[in-house]
């Protein structure tokens, strides 16, 4: 006579590559259906693939991750969960190749020039600004108090917070801003670390401001003196590398009006 048999439930074990899928579906709120209309496979296909049925190839994760719009960090912790080696290079500072890009954008600082401009990574830690950003914050900030690599999302929240006029409004935006402008329009657990750390500084306008402008200004008050700025982000479009991904560019404009 055999013992009582285990009351455990007869399922499949859950896939490394499942739940990456999963996961990012549901970040663009698709359905299997919708995924595998967009990848020109079918929806057993997909199904098979997330619950662990089916391997995938390395020509199928790449045509997921396109019509899901992964972005590259992301993409290799894809590959990797299905048991591939990350396809995509991430560079660090000390890399010529990555020395060659900083050049290049660091040209385009310099031709901003009266104007402030920064180089930004995926957390907001300041890699590089011209001669007219390094003046602005010098005005509002010690910099040589602030630790290196200096992060702007702290800076703007802690001692810059008491040169903003209008920080009531900057603050919620600013926030609202780091969410969407994440690669991919993902926050990274790094990233949403920070938001979650900066969340409860927010001014007490919390909504959407009045539409009084075009823009989000943000005003640095500084020697009784009102400077009005807007920005523009831009980044690598055609980016084969993690890092060069992850890299944005702020441009400041004054407003005068």
């Amino acid at each position: 006579m055999t013992g009582p048999r285990a009351l455990t439930p007869n399922r499949r074990p859950a896939s490394p590559v499942g739940e990456v899928l999963k996961t990012w579906r549901g970040h663009r709120r698709m359905s299997q259906l919708e995924l595998s209309t967009r990848a020109g496979v079918t929806t057993r296909h997909v199904s098979f693939v997330e619950t662990g049925r089916s391997r995938p190839s390395r020509e199928l994760l790449d045509t997921l991750a396109d019509a899901l719009d992964i972005p590259l960090r992301a993409r290799n912790d894809l590959f990797l969960a299905a048991g591939f080696a990350p396809p995509y290079t991430s560079m660090s500072a000390d890399d010529d190749e990555f020395g060659d890009v900083m050049t290049a954008l660091g040209r385009i600082l310099d031709s901003h020039e009266p104007l402030p401009g920064v180089i930004m990574d995926r957390h907001w830690n300041l890699l590089q600004a011209n001669t007219a950003a390094l003046r602005l914050f010098s005005e509002m900030v010690d910099l040589s108090t602030i630790d290196q690599p200096a992060n702007v999302l702290r800076l703007m929240f802690g001692p810059v917070r008491a040169h903003v006029a209008n920080w009531a409004a900057v603050s919620n935006t600013l926030l609202a801003r780091a969410r969407r402008e994440a690669v991919g329009g993902v926050p990274d657990p790094g990233l949403q670390a920070l938001l979650d750390e900066l969340s409860p500084l927010v001014g007490e306008h919390r909504g959407p401001p009045a539409p009084t402008s075009p823009v989000i200004d943000v005003e640095f008050l500084i020697g009784g003196t009102v400077h009005r700025y807007f920005s523009t982000i831009t980044t690598l479009g055609t980016a084969a590398d993690v890092s060069l991904q992850e890299l944005r560019i702020e441009l400041f404009h004054p407003r005068t009006h």
